[in-house]
């Protein structure tokens, strides 16, 4: 079907001319490890335009989340909260710091975590809470710093796939809208290559205390001491960026506005389209955020007889690329086979599971190829 169109990937990154040549000059001044003047700069541009005070560069999204909760110095039988409806990442960087992970289903309208579960599961065990805001709509995050302030709780927000949302805090006096990755003790975000900011791989911990900050920097470096190199007090990773990485990041960082308003370009043309289909679910903006349209995603209705499955297996017949959305974390075997949520049921992340998935939404996607995509998704559930 339709087999002489050309495939219409579901993203791509797209390097401009100034990340190229500031990769080439990262490349040319011979420091491509993890040294070098573009790893501070940065680390410094993506603070500061996040709001923060310092930036701990890392290799990935993972060991941003894995640094972020070691930080915290948890014990064994202390409870992180975390969303059921999320990448492995959450759950690995819990387990890996011996605590305990406790699921919460999604929201049904925002597929974030579900804020009143949340409170609802905070027991005496539990440290702290991961709000991860899903495909660039943030969490509403008011209940939950408000929670954690009342309970002692640390807030590590997930800010991976929503460089440039925003959230509106009405705490204060006057309602504020404040970036994602502003929130809570530490703030983590991914650079891999199908996000906003794209370095291949990558990732960075934001935090406004400068004590927490050292010691992620020692962490991510093997936790040399300043005194000699290869003394170690205590244990830490080699969770690095490279000099060359920082460098492409340093120069998407300026283009954000531009990068922002694409994708958000994208998330509205895709809303006004399929808007009103019988067949289809759409992410719900709330009123007090504001969508950075990381990914667009649908949701089949279960009335229709096709699943997430089939839609994509007839969408990829007619040469466009789709990624099915989270299994959740209770449903992963590896779990499972742990003795880990043998019991749980989060039926709203349960049917995002089966009936989600996200189309073509990379900043280099055309308005026919995005037509293209709707009439495709249309024809297939009409």
């Amino acid at each position: 079907m339709n087999g002489s169109l050309a495939r219409i990937p579901v993203s791509e990154p797209r390097l401009a001319d100034d990340d190229i040549a500031a990769a080439t000059d990262a490349l040319r001044s011979g420091w491509i490890s993890s040294s070098g003047r573009y790893i501070e700069e940065f680390e410094t541009r993506w603070a500061s335009y996040c709001g923060r005070e310092h930036g701990i560069a890392v290799s990935s999204g993972t060991t941003a989340l894995e640094l972020a909760i070691e930080a915290l110095d948890l014990h064994p039988g202390d409870e992180v909260i975390i969303p059921t409806f999320t990448i492995v990442s959450c759950v690995l960087a819990v387990l890996r710091a011996g605590a305990t992970p406790v699921l919460v289903d999604a929201d049904p309208r925002t597929w974030c975590l579900d804020v009143d579960q949340a409170a609802a599961l905070v027991t005496s065990r539990t440290r702290a809470i991961m709000p991860v805001h899903i495909y660039g709509h943030p969490v509403d995050m008011d209940p939950l710093l408000a929670l954690a302030e009342a309970r002692g709780l640390a807030i590590v927000e997930d800010a991976a796939e929503a460089h440039g949302a925003e959230y509106l805090s009405r705490r204060g006096p006057v309602p504020e809208w404040r970036p994602a990755g502003s929130f809570g003790a530490s703030s983590t975000f991914s650079f891999y290559a199908n996000k906003l900011i794209a370095t291949g791989e990558g990732g960075m911990i934001l935090t406004d205390d400068g004590a927490t900050a050292g010691r992620l920097r020692s962490a991510r470096n093997l936790a040399f001491v300043p005194e000699r190199r290869f003394l170690h007090r205590t244990l830490g990773h080699n969770y690095r960026l490279t000099n060359v990485q920082a460098a492409l990041g340093v120069t998407q960082v300026a283009r954000m506005p531009e990068l922002l308003l694409r994708r958000r370009w994208l998330g509205a043309a895709y809303e006004e389209r399929l808007r009103g289909m019988d067949c289809l679910e759409l992410q719900a903006t709330q009123e007090w955020a504001r969508h950075s349209h990381w990914m667009f995603g649908i949701v089949v209705c279960d009335e229709s007889p096709l699943d997430a499955v089939e839609l994509a297996e007839r969408l990829a017949r007619r040469g466009i690329e789709t990624r099915p959305f989270f299994l959740g974390m209770h449903e992963q075997p590896a779990l499972r086979a742990r003795g880990l949520f043998a019991a749980a049921k989060h039926p709203v992340a349960e049917r995002l599971a089966r009936r989600g998935l996200y189309l073509p939404s990379g900043v280099g996607l055309t308005e026919i190829q995005l037509e293209r995509v709707c009439d495709a998704v249309r024809a297939e559930l009409r």
